[in-house]
């Protein structure tokens, strides 16, 4: 039988799943095409689609199988260009996920080498801590000491343990230090969203800080770069026509300190070229929970970095464990499903009352019950009112400040328990209850979230509009602006977007809301179902929380930790 004769093995995984199969047999028809033998068809396969779902390599394959395909001329050992490569301990790459992975453990190594630490006076330390309690802070205290002299530091904690505050302070400790005066800060993060989310909270922060420090910190007070935020793609220089950036070695990043907010979202490209943008001499902080999903492309970066920077107890790595912000029964709940203590889960919900609480949904019809009795929640207060004359951009951000109360966070998109299907249920409903004519596209109080980057009007994916009507009746959509107002667009201008009465929980990353409710699938042996996902989306709540789907999907995922497989860990060796 000759190669372009042979069909691959079935491979059951890539069931229900069309464009995993077409990418299948396309990888399969260009390693027959040059020369390729049947297994090595196989494992490119296999390894093509696992990286479409965040894996950077398969393995460490079985020696027979190294054996087998070790010898051909389309595989290497890394030391040259191939199109696949076998490794030392038997994991079988795509070229650029092998050279990705090399250059990102190599400059990791580097950045935390080249650590000088530069002592803090208590003092000054003791003034960015007003009122503080080091029982309570000591975390974020050991993290502005840490960051001063270092060119690489990792601060990750859960939701509510002030990562963002204590960046703030790490900031203003590398101003008055001079080295992010004499350079520059950048700031940025992984989506719109999450990085409009963070200069917001440290202008916040910033004016609380302004009434109770000293005034000799009043310069770095104004130094800080609260204007804007910025997204990593912006950051990097995206460009859509290139595919490419235009930040590299050759044209840095114009800062001596660049911090990137939610860092668990990064994927092995991006963080290369992050690493490749920076300048010579500069300072990395990556901030995020590296408890939470892993970002969407390859690599588990964040989890990776951590996890290694934990084992070797090294300075550059700070996690925070006190929450500040989740009610009590909500920490409980998270630390339980972080560690995936199913008997601690079970005991924390029915410890919460009302704070926290399972719904068993086992079919659709209990859904659709579920769901009309969310949108009839979402309709009690009425479709908002009539903007204003007299300042209708204040209105307009009074509203979408308003807007993160009760959020449904799906843990599939498609699907008769995914977010589009549930969508679409609730704004149905709503049109009911608010009386929307017929027909009607838009009306006040719809709420949507834009799915694609438009750079040129600098709306991106994950920002949340608003549907409001002036005291004309004009409809106009509203979204919170870069430097803290609103502004409007006609519905026809906006770029790419969905309804968002429902969002998968890989989308609500970087958000927080008062309520929250996580659908889960009714089928507990669904591949979705994971701990992390489960822990995404419960901590995205600040108030309450809800469960809908059966114990046994719950148990499935607590039960289920996702290791994405790669080699990144392995590389970065040990950094203490």
């Amino acid at each position: 039988m000759s190669h372009l004769d042979y069909r691959p093995l079935p491979l059951p995984e890539f069931d229900g799943r069309p464009a995993e199969r077409a990418l299948a047999r396309a990888i399969t028809r260009w390693v027959f095409a040059h020369g390729g033998s049947p297994r090595l068809a196989d494992l490119a396969a296999r390894a093509t689609v696992a990286e479409q779902r965040g894996d950077t390599a398969l393995g460490p394959l079985d020696a027979d199988v190294r054996a087998d395909v070790g010898g051909e001329a389309l595989v290497g050992d890394g030391r040259v260009r191939t199109p696949f490569v076998l490794d030392a301990n038997g994991r079988f790459y795509l070229w650029r996920n092998y050279r990705f992975e090399g250059e990102v453990a190599a400059a990791l190594q580097a950045l935390h080498a080249d650590a000088r630490p530069l002592a803090m006076a208590d003092d000054d330390l003791a003034a960015l801590f007003p009122g503080g309690d080091p029982a309570r802070d000591g975390a974020q205290r050991q993290a502005v000491r840490a960051v001063g002299g270092r060119r690489l530091l990792v601060l990750t904690g859960g939701p509510g343990t002030g990562k963002t505050t204590t960046v703030l302070r790490m900031l203003l400790r590398l101003l008055r230090d001079g080295i992010a005066a004499r350079d520059g800060i950048a700031i940025a993060a992984p989506t719109g969203k999450a990085a409009q989310r963070l200069v917001q909270s440290l202008r916040q922060e910033a004016a609380r800080l302004r009434e109770q420090l000293p005034a000799a910190w009043a310069g770095a007070l104004d130094a800080l770069p609260t204007d804007e935020a910025r997204t990593v793609h912006r950051l990097l220089g995206w460009s859509p026509a290139r595919q490419a950036y235009s930040r590299n070695a050759g044209h840095p990043i114009d800062a001596g300190v660049v911090v990137v907010d939610e860092a668990s979202m990064l994927d092995l490209a991006q963080l290369r070229a992050l690493l490749q943008a920076l300048r010579p001499g500069s300072c990395l902080l990556l901030v995020g929970d590296a408890d939470q999903l892993d970002s969407v492309g390859a690599g588990s970066v964040l989890m990776d970095l951590v996890a290694t920077l934990e084992a070797g107890a090294s300075p550059a790595l700070v996690r925070l464990r006190h929450s500040f912000r989740a009610v009590e029964p909500l920490v409980r709940l998270n630390e339980a499903v972080r560690a995936g203590d199913a008997v601690a889960v079970d005991a924390a919900l029915v410890a919460a009352g009302g704070t926290a609480r399972l719904h068993p949904l086992e079919d659709t019809s209990a859904l659709a019950r579920r769901l009309r009795s969310w949108a009839d929640a979402l309709a009690e207060a009425g479709p908002p009112a009539l903007l204003t004359d007299v300042d209708p951009a204040a209105a307009a951000l009074g509203a979408l400040q308003a807007l993160p109360t009760r959020q449904l966070l799906c843990a599939l998109r498609e699907g008769a328990f995914g977010a589009d299907v549930a969508a679409a249920a609730i704004e149905a409903r709503l049109r009911q209850q608010w009386n929307v004519p017929a027909g009607s596209d838009w009306f006040p109080g719809r709420v949507v979230m834009v799915t694609r980057n438009d750079y040129g009007a600098r709306l991106f994916n994950g920002d949340l509009g608003l549907c409001l009507a002036d005291a004309d009746g004009r409809l106009q959509v509203w979204f919170e602006a870069p430097d803290g107002g609103a502004r409007a667009f006609s519905p026809g201008a906006l770029p790419a977007h969905d309804p968002a009465w429902a969002i998968t929980i890989h989308k609500s990353q970087g958000s927080e809301y008062g309520h929250v409710a996580v659908l889960l699938p009714p089928d507990p042996e669904h591949r979705i179902l994971s701990r992390q996902l489960l822990y995404t989306g419960l901590s995205r709540a600040k108030r309450s929380v809800e469960v809908w789907g059966p114990q046994a999907s719950l148990d499935a995922a607590l039960a289920r930790v996702v290791r994405r497989a790669g080699g990144l860990r392995k590389r970065l060796g040990d950094l203490d």
